[in-house]
């Protein structure tokens, strides 16, 4: 993408000023990937305040159970009736089991809550927390391959020579293939609803076909050597591989090859590192056609 970018951006029919006298595919990139770096802070905020406050909400139900356990018990117990100590005993027990259950969820939280029973109540920052940063990773690695997709359907729409599409579609297919391997595996750990899941699988696989259907429509009075159309290509090309390049190195090769579980077992290293290797091999390939 930054080669096509690069061509595009630095194309004979462009005007000298500005286009040849900075690197503006570099540029774009950059600032593509500063944008998904704030972009993830802002999401993964969103997500942090949506879930305290989801538990703060869970927090205050069982801290009035609690109390209004705590504060009928001594007055319930002294009842002799037996129907009455019977339904007593029945209400004894199950708040005393929300009371444990209260106390086993949050002891492995760090907030430093004292309910007035003198159990330390501690709560874990939600950051901490994985299934955050998979929502937010899934969403935004769909959104820089989403931008590539319409370009690309739509470069192979408004081709016209079959020697320029065979080959093409061979490298889309490999490419959008890996690329929604990886799509499918992020909104997979990211746990989303059964239809958040298919509402993203059908926008990704949408996406090429919407490109090539405009590509067709607009072949035409589409001309591809114009200097909107190679400037529009060349930014949303910078824009994408910047969004993907910090996707893949940061959120996806970083997160997984630093990880606890890859540092404790060698072999699981060696088989990694050779697949990365070889897929990377395997992308950078497809060059020769695309």
């Amino acid at each position: 993408m930054l080669s096509d970018a690069t061509e595009a951006l630095n194309h004979p029919c462009l005007p000298p000023f500005p286009w040849s006298k900075f690197p503006f595919t570099g540029f774009f990139a950059m600032v593509a990937a500063l944008l998904t770096l704030l972009l993830e802070f802002v999401g993964t905020q969103y997500y942090e305040r949506k879930q305290e406050v989801k538990r703060d909400t869970e927090d205050e139900i069982r801290k009035s159970l609690i109390q209004s356990y705590d504060e009928s018990n001594g007055k319930v117990f002294g009842e002799e009736e037996s129907g009455g100590m019977h339904i007593v005993g029945m209400h004894a027990h199950a708040v005393h089991h929300l009371h444990n259950h209260s106390n086993e969820h949050h002891h492995s939280y760090d907030h430093g809550h004292d309910y007035g029973h003198g159990h330390s109540h501690s709560y874990i920052h939600v950051s901490d927390q994985p299934e955050v940063r998979h929502v937010v990773v899934s969403q935004v690695l769909e959104l820089g391959i989403v931008s590539h997709s319409v370009i690309i359907g739509l470069s192979l729409g408004v081709s016209q020579s079959p020697c320029t599409i065979r080959p093409l579609i061979t490298a889309l297919s490999f490419h959008q293939f890996f690329e929604g391997f990886a799509l499918g595996g992020c909104i997979s750990q990211a746990q989303y609803k059964s239809s958040s899941s298919a509402i993203m699988a059908c926008f990704f696989g949408l996406t090429t076909p919407l490109g090539i259907g405009i590509g067709i429509v607009i072949a035409s009075v589409y001309n591809p050597h114009s200097a909107g159309a190679l400037i529009i290509q060349g930014i949303l090309d910078s824009f994408s591989a910047g969004i993907l390049v910090y996707m893949a190195l940061v959120d996806l090769i970083a997160a997984d090859f630093h990880s606890k579980r890859m540092s404790s077992n060698f072999r699981l290293q060696i088989v990694s590192y050779g697949m990365l290797f070889l897929g990377a091999g395997l992308m950078s390939s497809l060059a020769m056609w695309a």
